[in-house]
């Protein structure tokens, strides 16, 4: 599975949790991960989907705080859920994944905001995000 696909499916998962008990997202997790039926969809790729499913939901609390601060004037449950979980995703790259660069990070939730985000949703996510790098380079 590419790291874009990967990111993509990561997205879906997250997505899911916004509808799920905290007790349920990751039974559901699971049952997201046994309906991928790619060919692509090894063993290998859903234990990495699963690592990094559990790695965001450990540093929610942080990625949470870090978005509010950042994105002036909204509330998170304000927010379109396609653009939080996008911003989740690429906050929890930019702050704890260090295989991730900054950059690729944001280009890649600009890419999904493009996706399942609204018409202006990509910049918003840009703006936040570079602004998280920005703090980060000071």
């Amino acid at each position: 599975m590419t790291k874009k696909r990967t990111r993509e499916n990561l997205y879906i998962m997250l997505f899911q949790m916004n509808f799920y008990q905290e007790e349920d997202r990751f039974e559901q997790a699971e049952l997201y991960l046994e309906g991928l039926e790619d060919s692509d969809a090894t063993g290998k790729a859903k234990s990495v989907l699963r690592e990094r499913y559990q790695a965001v939901l450990g540093h929610i609390s942080e990625i949470d705080q870090k978005i509010e601060e950042k994105a002036e004037g909204w509330a998170l449950g304000r927010l379109p859920k396609s653009d939080l979980t996008i911003l989740r995703l690429a906050v929890f790259e930019i702050l704890f994944d260090e295989d991730v660069p900054n950059g690729v990070a944001i280009n890649e939730a600009v890419e999904l905001a493009k996706l399942y985000g609204g018409d202006k949703s990509y910049r918003f996510i840009n703006g936040v995000l570079a602004s998280i790098v920005k703090e980060l380079e000071l």
